[in-house]
């Protein structure tokens, strides 16, 4: 079994936009965890693991906090996979891809993403 930090941060002022997309991993992820749909989690091809990220759904403005436990998404143009409960949370189970906005969770919200994505 991988250890992984239990409240690992981004670096400080990591941003980033893109597309999300919402997976239904069964098994273990890339970390050694075994994969809940039900967690607050994701997939990063970067970022390591156990770090804390805020997404944010550009199309409606709804904001949830993640773990990184997984590697991914292996599709072009997107930069984050989210649990089934993360996308939930974001509103976009049935639209399945949504475009997000990325941040380290300890960084001030700002009342308008739009601004820094384009």
């Amino acid at each position: 079994m991988l250890l992984v930090p239990a409240t690992a941060q981004a670096e400080s002022g990591f941003q980033q936009c893109g597309k999300a997309s919402w997976y239904k991993l069964g098994g273990t992820t890339a970390s050694g965890e075994r994969a809940n749909p039900q967690g607050l989690t994701a997939a990063h091809r970067t970022l390591p693991f156990g770090t804390l990220v805020d997404v944010t759904n550009l199309s409606n403005g709804k904001t949830v906090t993640v773990r990184i436990n997984d590697r991914g998404p292996f599709a072009k143009g997107r930069v984050i996979d989210v649990t089934l409960a993360a996308a939930r949370q974001l509103g976009f189970v049935n639209k399945g891809i949504t475009k997000v906005h990325v941040t380290n969770a300890d960084a001030p919200r700002s009342a308008n993403h739009r601004q820094k994505c384009q």
